[in-house]
């Protein structure tokens, strides 16, 4: 018994020697480790100083939501506590803020976005958003470098195939987009950005641009945007039977003028005229006339409720934090990359010390 519980020492007393040799070994290299850390400093300050500064401008807002109130009592706030947010779940709106970011992602949405104007920072130059992020976006030299032979084979592939003419024109069709219509819409939905807080329901809106009165530019038109297709849908229903209202209140009043008109003239053309049959005509153009005006008055007032159902149906929006010039870049994070360089440098430089050594001697 005394001899099995002696046997853990040893084992004990090879692991200590086994991390003493590996100090040893990592000593004995530190100027290889700290040569390629020097050279991973390098490496890193190149790659931070060679990706164009972007700046991201963000915005939030709290959205009205339409619908009934939920008769479920306390269940609705233990639901809140849990991240269920039961008021959007009960709401009669069919576009909902979950749905925001979906609707910011379309396609349409995003095209509708191409002819907006864009300044830069110094006011020197402006272009439609479609120009600038085909054409004046930066991108790292190593891009150009990788993309070189395929440029090159596109070019020459190019020589040998006729390219499709477009036929629809200057005008943008969501529905058939061109290769470089398409490549600029992919480029705006990974710099435009919508998310919502399911507990709050405030939207979050942010865009991220290589300059910084564009990025606050663009940021302001996407939530404007967004705002007014909101509004066109929860209105269109309203508007449309405002404009049903509308006819049927200006053909009610045709009809009335014309009633008075006749009746005006009748009683002119035979005044001093006591027959019987006078006062018959003169009571069925009265009729006529009154009840021309009571469906006059019954349209005019539907006029003015269809007028108010419009602005009721109008939503508010609440602008938590409103689009500003970023005055700081958001990316790149020069000092995360020289530490990352540093740090795998010496990973690297380490494991080639304690293993690549050894391994490279026993091949």
């Amino acid at each position: 018994m005394e001899n099995n519980t002696i046997q853990p020492t040893p084992e004990s007393g090879e692991q200590e020697i086994d991390l003493l040799e590996l100090l040893q070994k990592l000593w004995a290299g530190r100027r290889l480790i700290l040569k390629w850390c020097a050279v991973g400093a390098v490496v890193g300050l190149i790659i931070a100083f060679s990706i164009p500064k972007e700046y991201t401008t963000t915005v939030k807002l709290a959205p009205e939501i339409q619908g009934g109130k939920s008769n479920m009592g306390g269940l609705s706030s233990l639901a809140s506590m849990a991240g269920i947010n039961m008021g959007s779940m009960n709401s009669t709106d069919a576009v909902s803020p979950e749905l925001y970011p979906d609707i910011v992602q379309s396609v349409p949405f995003m095209t509708a976005l191409f002819d907006v104007q864009l300044t830069d920072a110094k006011g020197e130059q402006s272009w439609p958003v479609s120009e600038y992020v085909s054409e004046e976006l930066r991108a790292p030299w190593w891009s150009a470098v990788l993309g070189f032979p395929f440029k090159a084979l596109g070019w020459v592939k190019g020589l040998f195939t006729k390219e499709d003419e477009n036929t629809g024109g200057d005008s943008v069709n969501p529905f058939r987009l061109t290769k470089e219509e398409s490549k600029i819409v992919k480029s705006l939905q990974e710099r435009i950005a919508v998310s919502v807080d399911k507990k709050t329901m405030v939207v979050s809106l942010s865009v991220t641009m290589q300059d910084p009165l564009i990025s606050a530019t663009l940021t302001d038109t996407v939530m404007r945007n967004l705002q007014d297709y909101i509004t066109e849908y929860r209105t269109n229903k309203a508007r449309n039977d405002l404009e049903f209202t509308q006819r049927l209140f200006d053909e009610a009043q045709s009809k009335y003028y014309e009633a008075q008109q006749r009746y005006a003239q009748y009683m002119d053309q035979n005044q001093g005229i006591v027959r019987r049959s006078f006062r018959t005509e003169q009571e069925r153009l009265q009729n006529e006339m009154n009840l021309a005006f009571s469906l006059y008055n019954q349209t005019a007032q539907q006029l003015q409720m269809a007028k108010a159902k419009v602005q009721e149906s109008t939503p508010v929006y609440a602008i938590v934090q409103p689009a500003t010039v970023p005055l700081k870049a958001s990316k790149p994070s020069k000092m995360i990359l020289l530490v990352g360089f540093i740090f795998l440098s010496g990973v690297g430089a380490a494991s080639w010390v304690l293993l690549g050594k050894d391994f490279l001697t026993n091949f």
